[in-house]
C-alpha cells in the first residue's frame, strides 16, 4: 500500500475500518517511537494497526496491539511483532486527551501510519464507538449513494 501523495506524505498503512466503527472528533498527529528493525519492516510496508487503540500509563500514550512484521534480515536483535510502542506527543496534547478518555469516555485510535520527511507518523483520532444501529445506517447509505450514481450513469 505504497501510496504517495503529492503533499510529500508516503502512506504505510490505513485503518479503513475505523471510520466504519468509530465517530471521529479530533484527529492529531503523532510521533512513534521505534527501534532499528521496526522501522526497516515499516519501510517496507509490513504493519497492520486495523485493531490497535492507545491508552495512557504512567502520564504517556502507549500503542496497543499494533503488529510491526519481523525484519528477516535482524536475525538476534529482532524486536516484537505486538510490542508496545510509546507515542510522541506534546505534554499539553497528552494531557488533553488523556482528560477526553477518562472524563467522556472516548478511545484514541490510529487511523493512519505515514512518512513525513523521513520521520514515522501516526495520524491518531479521538473518536467515539457506533452502535449497531449506526453501522446499518452508514452501510445503507453508501448503498444507496453506489445505486444512484449507477441509475444516473446508465439514463445519461
Amino acid at each position: 500500500m505504497n501510496k504517495k501523495t503529492n503533499s510529500g506524505l508516503k502512506i504505510i498503512c490505513l485503518n479503513r475500518k475505523a471510520s466504519f466503527n468509530y465517530f471521529f472528533e479530533d484527529l492529531l498527529e503523532a510521533g512513534i517511537v521505534l527501534k532499528g528493525s521496526e522501522i526497516k519492516s515499516v519501510r517496507d510496508g509490513k504493519v497492520n494497526i486495523a485493531d490497535s487503540y492507545a491508552v495512557e500509563k504512567n502520564g504517556e500514550l502507549i500503542l496497543i496491539n499494533s503488529h510491526i512484521a519481523m525484519y528477516k534480515e535482524a536475525n538476534i536483535s529482532n524486536h516484537n511483532p505486538t510490542a508496545e510502542r510509546k507515542l510522541l506527543l506534546n505534554k499539553r496534547e497528552i494531557n488533553k486527551l488523556i482528560g477526553k478518555m477518562q472524563r467522556d469516555g472516548l478511545t484514541v485510535i490510529p487511523t493512519k501510519m505515514y512518512f513525513k520527511k523521513g520521520r514515522a507518523k501516526l495520524e491518531i483520532a479521538v473518536a467515539k464507538g457506533k452502535k449497531k444501529y449506526d453501522k446499518r445506517a452508514a452501510k445503507k447509505n453508501r448503498d444507496w449513494n453506489r445505486d444512484k450514481a449507477r441509475y444516473i450513469r446508465k439514463s445519461s
